[in-house]
């Protein structure tokens, strides 16, 4: 059997998606806003198009999903986890999905 560990490994370029899973979300002011939860790839490309972020609620109970867009996400080495150059009041008024429903991810 292979030995896939240094895939599972992350470089300096290259994360493993289950890494991106769960890493925090920073607003504008640099303060946290959300969680990612999930990465939406092209399946033709393989690019990354769009990554799936929970906000608002408490501890986990009343949060929604938000699509983010992938090209507005930059990771932050110090803050160990993405900047993202949006309001939380515009993300706030953002369309949402709750997190007990399957969004058309396909029409994001």
């Amino acid at each position: 059997m292979a030995d896939y560990t240094a895939v599972k490994n992350d470089t300096n370029a290259l994360i493993a998606s289950d890494r991106v899973e769960g890493t925090a979300v920073y607003g504008t002011d640099r303060e946290r806003l959300g969680t990612i939860q999930n990465v939406m790839i092209d399946k033709r490309t393989g690019q990354a198009e769009y990554a799936v972020m929970s906000f608002g609620g408490f501890l986990g109970i009343g949060e929604d999903y938000y699509p983010i867009p992938w090209s507005k996400l930059s990771y932050d080495t110090e803050k160990g986890g993405y900047l993202v150059d949006i309001d939380k009041k515009v993300l706030e008024d953002a369309p949402r999905y709750p997190a007990n429903e399957t969004p058309p991810y396909d029409s994001v």
